[in-house]
């Protein structure tokens, strides 16, 4: 008998219990009698793999991207895409460009939901990149409270220039994220000739997601780019609503 498999099962067990409850380092411990200092290193090893998934702000931890892979991530964020679902197929269908939900996972942005236009030419993006490489991303990080703000440029440092040029020292990166601030949404083109907007979704006043729509530059106008920042912003509303 592996004792460590044993208790690695217990711990992620007690998460999934209540998977959109962040749960304590001493919690998890308590929850399933273990010693904190095993509990802590093996929590540490499932974090890292994937497997669970740190919240600094709540300094808690829920199930991770991982663990909803292995049951073909038909779980991950459940509540997020039931809530999005419907208003992506219809702001998909409105402008009839690409959509996607994404969520900040530490330095990376992770897509949870999608919908695709019938474009012949398609933009496209990954399922996970560093945040400070999408519209997605930028928009995350600029809205975290300013305290988390600070922990994740201490934990991760300012964007690297091949990745944010306007954003690779202190100065321009804080300029940044005011600009993303007062207009409620990030817009990019990247490297690749993709337009990226992004806003963001909340849950009673806590962001908890990004909406965005990404497309081909050589496809957005000024007059597709204003209507886009529109609709996108109305759908974010109709998400967050709908999560209440």
């Amino acid at each position: 008998m592996i004792q460590v498999i044993h208790r690695a099962i217990d711990i992620l067990e007690f998460v999934a219990r209540d998977p959109e409850r962040p749960k304590l380092l001493g919690e998890i411990s308590a929850g399933i009698n273990l010693k904190p200092g095993t509990c802590a290193n093996i929590v540490k090893t499932l974090t890292l793999r994937g497997y669970l998934e740190k919240l600094d702000a709540q300094k808690g931890y829920l199930p991770g991207k991982q663990l909803y892979t292995l049951l073909g991530n038909t779980g991950y964020k459940k509540d997020l895409i039931e809530a999005a679902d419907l208003e992506m197929e219809i702001l998909t269908a409105k402008l009839n460009e690409n959509t996607l939900l994404a969520v900040l996972n530490g330095e990376n942005r992770v897509v949870i939901h999608r919908k695709q236009s019938n474009q012949l030419v398609q933009a496209h993006t990954p399922d996970e990149k560093k945040a400070y490489d999408s519209s997605t991303g930028r928009l995350l990080i600029a809205l975290l409270p300013d305290e988390e703000l600070e922990k994740f440029i201490a934990r991760f440092g300012l964007p690297p220039s091949q990745l944010w040029h306007d954003a690779n020292t202190q100065r321009k990166f804080y300029q940044q994220v005011e600009q993303i601030r007062d207009k409620g949404y990030a817009l990019i083109e990247d490297s690749v000739q993709i337009i990226g907007l992004a806003v963001p979704v909340y849950r009673n006043e806590t962001m908890v997601a990004s909406l965005s729509i990404y497309m081909p530059a050589f496809r957005c106008t000024d007059k597709i780019r204003n209507r886009m920042i529109k609709l996108g912003l109305e759908a974010a509303r109709k998400i967050s609503k709908n999560l209440g």
